[in-house]
């Protein structure tokens, strides 16, 4: 196959003469047969669109529409995201804090009350535990660690990170400068 054309050169000149033009016209039949049936297409689409339109607007029964006023707006069941963790962390720890450092009523009905934790350890310390008569024995001895300081490296759970800095830490830092 070659690339040359078929048409000869034009006026028996070189190949250059008559470049750069097409030497034919678009077939007009053509193109009016196309626009022909573009419009008979169009025309049907919109017939059945608009036959479909009356038919649901027949059939389907519309009720009054929904407003965002209508209903309050429900919540979705738990577990939900959390907007703000870091905050609402704080406020549990502090709410933690309020209720360990106060009195207040468990049950009014049989008479308990929550005191300090500070007065309920004096308490403790001054009165001490109840002893039972015999250890106990098997599955039910379990071996607890002794209890450290308040506020020391053994502080755990999701409000440890609030605790202000133990004296420990601080006398680290400044032996690290």
């Amino acid at each position: 196959m070659s690339m040359e054309t078929k048409h000869p050169a034009a006026h028996g000149q070189g190949s250059a003469a008559g470049a750069g033009y097409e030497q034919r016209d678009a077939n007009i039949p053509d193109l009016l047969k196309f626009g022909f049936w573009m419009a008979v297409v169009i025309f049907v689409t919109l017939v059945s669109m608009r036959w479909t339109f009356h038919f649901f607007e027949r059939t389907q029964v519309v009720s009054s529409p929904a407003t965002p006023f209508a209903r309050p707006r429900e919540l979705p069941p738990s577990p939900r995201l959390q907007v703000e963790p870091h905050f609402e962390l704080q406020q549990y720890c502090e709410e933690q804090q309020r209720e360990v450092n106060s009195y207040g009523w468990i049950d009014p009905r049989l008479k308990v009350v929550r005191i300090p934790i500070s007065q309920a350890m004096d308490l403790v310390l001054k009165n001490g535990l109840p002893v039972r008569a015999s250890g106990p024995t098997g599955a039910a001895a379990v071996q607890v660690p002794p209890p450290m300081s308040a506020g020391g490296d053994d502080l755990q759970g999701p409000c440890a990170y609030l605790a202000p800095a133990s004296g420990n830490a601080s006398a680290n830092e400044a032996a690290e400068k």
